[in-house]
């Protein structure tokens, strides 16, 4: 929900009104130092007076970068106040990284703004009833004042830090921040966002993308030198200090982290009293899942409540699939619904957590599945112990730090890298499992001891898990654990053992797969000593991995969403009532099958498609595909052939008329979809794995058997090849689409449709696509393609659909609407003065093909069109008929290639 940068909004509706403040607040170590905040109040329109929530932004962002989130909650009931923390945006002042003297005294200032507003409930004098919410930045703010002021009632952080100094100075054998290595890619992204060197030629609103990197890169507004320092731009002085400090020599000071643990929450946990709802991302590698975890473990040891979930997403995976959006939006509606409204029953506090299982069949969307444990086991769930084997290994220091390995690039960049991470020949040493018996689903931090040797006494490593499948590596949670190594032997054979915390993961290892440990001299998003040295490191063969026996969860339908927040039990019931007599209709409509078509492919009546804005996408479509019929469908844009492609899958509801494919009516979901394929929505795959290995991911999304997938035979008549063995991330766009062909292919579908199929390909493939549809076309099969080249249309399709401002207006076989075209070629002794002789004679087009011309003559007699021409003085050598699909295309349209307003 709201702070997990981007989330989409629900559907606006007029309950709330927006006022704009600026709002002046005494700040400062002594309180008389004065800051204009840049702020938006969003005031339900309903009577009576309501809760409040503050809603934070994340670092670099404004106001307007939770725009949406705050529109959400207003329309929900609350009072929401969103603002522009000072050093950012249109707000005055400095940054302070969530300084409590600064920041979080600000925003006790507000608490008080609220207080004094008549539309927020109150349960005091000058005490409203209120929540925090807010993502990164914003997270922290919310523990910070939570911890600082006693009249927040209920707070939900997300993906944010326990204590600053450790998140950018990380040491996993137990070290504090001064022993830590120096997190430099994502400080300096911080960094340059806040000194105005990134964003300086954005204005505020341009540049609130809603997502934190898209803010680091400039969310912050035009720079101000509020210091006088322009190497500083908008950090106070002391941050920026600190930060030149570290950058660069690499390493702390005492007093670099004291100023960063000031602005965290480790120096306030024991004082949050507001019930908590920690939401933490599993791929991020600014604020990993241990930085939750330590906020919870503190909160709780107070007694206050306290729920953590986990979520695929984070900084590096922003906000995750729908499905894992779902969930989190119903426990934050289930959380403020009773700490903030006192209605409905006090929230579980099971720990939920979910992984990536599969891709949405309908969309190729990535799915999300979640589970749940009664009691949060923390990141060091108890587990099982696995054996690695491995010799002791050399490994080199690289002089300059370069060049150096890459996990995880901040932000989501891993893409380029495609999530698996890159090692450099003679800097790293692999020790690696055997292959798993069966499925071992890892939910927490792993362990490993492992030993090191330097001749300088020290070291300076990056320890991580990579997953190894089908024959690739890949990073869970594209996360490392960097050690520094003090007082180390000379010799492999005096060094002690230690105890390396590897970053937490969500991961399922499938049976037949593998982990490997390695460990790595260098990484490109760390600071590593510039000194060349050879390392001796070796591993101890016991791992831990932490296992979790969660209990699968059903997503939360939006509807229970609102019904949550709302608290309107008639209106829930009705609502589940509804829903029960739609799916009866629905089973009963599935169940209920046309006998007359029960042997045909597809059926097309009627169909209608209006949008709730009144647009008419699909006015009135009506055809049949028949076995062994390859049927090409033809329109301009804005014709609504998409719109019809859609509504064929399933993808969206058609507002009148049925569509009966194999006599069964088709709804979403309708297990008849298993008898087509499709390729509607263009190639979407996981870059880092294999087109085989997608595939298959694709396959097991359909829950049908494995033994029917046909994947050699879909992958043959696609023209694959060795390719599919070849991660994506290699594929040209032709290759991708090839791919997306064969996925569509899987199973053999007696249907298959498909959209702009030759999209990327060259000549000799589009020529190749066309005996692949024709050999599809057989043994009862039908194929229905929607495509734009109408030459490759015409040496394809035996049959064709033309639709036109969303009705058809020609339908049959291709020879027989080739055969009305009213097209002929002119071979014509002067082109320009036969152009304008006929533009006079009342034909409908006339082009230049070569030496002579194509016209549309319109229903005018050819001998007429002759006639006129020699009487002008044109010698005409040759007329022709000109029959191409492309004429009677043309004709039936009216020239009209392209239309307004597609959908």
């Amino acid at each position: 929900m709201v702070g997990l940068v981007g989330v989409a909004a629900w559907p606006e509706r007029a309950s709330y009104r927006v006022e704009q403040h600026r709002i002046l607040v005494q700040t400062g170590p002594n309180g008389d130092q004065q800051v204009d905040l840049d702020a938006t109040f969003y005031v339900p329109r309903s009577a009576g007076r309501k809760p409040a929530v503050l809603l934070a932004h994340g670092f670099g962002g404004t106001k307007n970068s939770v725009a949406d989130d705050a529109k959400d909650l207003a329309d929900l009931g609350y009072a929401v106040l969103a603002w522009t923390a000072q050093g950012f945006g249109r707000s005055t002042g400095e940054i302070h990284l969530n300084s409590p003297d600064w920041e979080v005294r600000d925003a006790q200032r507000l608490l008080d703004w609220l207080a004094a507003r008549p539309e927020v409930r109150l349960d005091g004098s000058g005490d409203p009833r209120v929540g925090v919410v807010g993502g990164s930045y914003g997270g922290a703010l919310a523990l910070m004042l939570a911890g600082a002021d006693s009249r927040i009632d209920a707070i939900v952080p997300m993906i944010t830090w326990n204590d600053l100094a450790r998140s950018f100075l990380p040491e996993a054998t137990g070290g504090d921040p001064s022993r830590g290595v120096f997190k430099k890619q994502w400080a300096g992204l911080f960094f340059g966002s806040g000194s105005g060197g990134l964003g300086s030629a954005l204005s505020d609103t341009e540049s609130d993308t809603g997502n934190d990197l898209g803010a680091l890169l400039g969310g912050g507004g035009p720079p101000s030198l509020a210091n006088g320092n322009p190497q500083c731009g908008r950090f106070a002085a002391d941050v920026c200090a600190a930060y030149l400090s570290v950058a660069t020599t690499g390493r702390p000071t005492q007093q670099v982290i004291d100023l960063l643990r000031r602005s965290s929450p480790v120096t306030i946990a024991d004082r949050i009293k507001a019930p908590t709802l920690l939401i933490q991302g599993a791929a991020d590698s600014l604020f990993p899942l241990s930085e939750g975890d330590a906020n919870a473990r503190a909160i709780a040891a107070t007694g206050t409540p306290v729920r953590v979930a986990w979520f695929t997403g984070g900084h590096d995976g922003g906000t995750g699939p729908r499905t894992d959006r779902d969930r989190l939006n119903f426990l934050t509606a289930q959380w403020f619904g009773h700490y903030l409204d006192g209605e409905g029953s006090k929230p579980s506090q099971s720990f939920t957590y979910s992984r990536i299982t599969g891709i949405d069949a309908t969309n190729r969307d990535l799915v999300a599945s979640g589970y749940s444990v009664t009691d949060y086991p923390g990141v060091s769930a108890p587990g099982r112990t696995v054996e690695v084997s491995g010799p002791p290994q050399p490994i080199a220091n690289p002089p300059g730090g370069t060049p150096a390995a890459v996990s995880t690039l901040p932000g989501g960049l891993s893409s380029f890298i495609g999530g698996s991470g890159l090692d450099i020949p003679g800097q790293f040493a692999r020790f690696e499992s055997r292959p798993f018996d069966g499925i071992v689903d890892v939910v927490g931090a792993p362990t490993v001891r492992l030993r090191a040797a330097s001749p300088t006494g020290e070291a300076v490593l990056f320890v991580k898990l990579y997953a190894v499948g089908d024959g690739s590596g890949s990073l869970p949670g594209g996360q490392v654990a960097p050690i520094r190594l003090t007082g180390l032997p000379a010799s492999l054979a005096d060094a002690q053992p230690v105890t390396v915390t590897l970053p937490a993961i969500v991961h399922r290892f499938e049976a037949g797969q593998r982990f490997a440990i390695v460990v790595s001299t260098s990484d490109q998003a760390y600071a590593t000593p510039a000194e060349p040295v050879l390392y001796q490191v070796a591993v101890e063969s016991a791992v831990t991995l932490p296992t979790v026996d969660g209990e699968p969860i059903r997503n939360p339908n939006v509807v229970w969403w609102y019904a949550l927040f709302a608290l309107l039990a008639l209106v829930v019931l009705g609502v589940v009532v509804a829903v029960v007599v739609a799916r009866l209709r629905a089973r009963r409509s599935v169940r209920s099958v046309d006998a007359e078509n029960a042997d045909t492919p597809l059926v097309v009546r009627g169909l209608r498609k209006e949008y709730a804005d009144g647009f008419v996408a699909v006015r009135s479509v009506s055809f049949t595909v028949h076995r062994g019929q390859v049927v090409g469908l033809l329109g301009p844009n804005g014709a609504g052939k998409t719109t019809s492609l859609r509504v064929l899958m399933g993808l969206t509801r058609p507002t009148a008329g049925e569509i009966l494919v194999f006599g069964h009516r088709l709804t979403p979901g309708a297990p008849v979809l298993s008898r087509l394929g499709a390729l509607v929505e263009g190639p979407g795959f996981l870059p880092h794995l294999t087109g085989l290995a997608n595939l298959q991911l694709f396959w097991k999304s359909t829950g049908r058997p494995g033994d029917e997938a046909r994947f050699e035979e879909a992958m043959e008549i696609a023209g694959l090849g060795t390719a599919v063995d070849r991660r994506v991330k290699t594929y040209s766009h032709g290759m991708k689409q090839r791919l997306a062909i064969a996925q569509a292919m899987l199973g053999l579908p007696e249907l298959l449709v498909l959209d702009e199929p030759t999209d990327g390909l060259d000549p000799p493939q589009i020529a190749e696509m066309r005996q692949v549809l024709k050999r599809y076309a057989t043994d009862g099969r039908a194929v229905l393609v929607s495509s734009h080249l109408l030459a490759e249309v015409e040496q394809t399709c035996t049959d064709v659909v033309v639709v036109h401002k969303g009705e058809v207006v020609a339908s049959g076989k291709v020879d027989e609407i080739v055969g009305d075209s009213p097209t002929v070629q002119l071979d014509v002794s002067d082109v320009d003065t036969a152009t304008s002789v006929l533009g006079k004679l009342g034909v409908r087009s006339v082009a230049p093909d070569g030496e002579g011309l194509v016209v549309d003559v319109n229903g005018t007699p050819r001998a007429d069109v002759v006639a006129a021409l020699v009487n002008a003085g044109v010698g005409v050598d040759r007329v022709v008929p000109r029959r191409r699909l492309e004429d009677a295309f043309l004709a039936l349209v009216g020239g009209d290639t392209k239309a307004s307003g597609e959908r």
